[in-house]
């Protein structure tokens, strides 16, 4: 029994959405990178959902691949910056991170 495709649109409509409000509600550079995360990943989702159901060849699985790549480069830096971030103000808050601005 095949799962229709509308539902892993839906799924990734409903992942998009959790981490787009994710985003803009968290205060905290890890939950922001983990909503980023969530973001990237219905992306990938998509590629893999349009590429079953609308062409024979790889070409989504491959975009998926390379999106998952990005997606763990990103978080390794990311990672990095909240690392520095927290050994230099102590705290990973984005209120108390204004004097990066400077």
């Amino acid at each position: 029994m095949i799962i229709p495709a509308e539902y892993y649109l839906v799924l990734s409509a409903v992942l998009f959405f959790i981490g787009v409000f994710g985003f803009f509600t968290r205060r905290n550079l890890v939950s922001l990178l983990i909503s980023t995360e969530l973001m990237l990943n219905a992306v990938d989702i998509n590629f893999a959902v349009f590429n079953a159901y609308c062409y024979d060849h790889l070409e989504g699985y491959i975009f998926t691949l390379f999106g998952i790549g990005i997606a763990a480069a990103e978080t390794a830096v990311a990672i990095a910056i909240i690392i520095n971030v927290y050994r230099n103000m102590k705290t990973i808050h984005i209120k108390n991170l204004r004097e990066l601005k400077d």
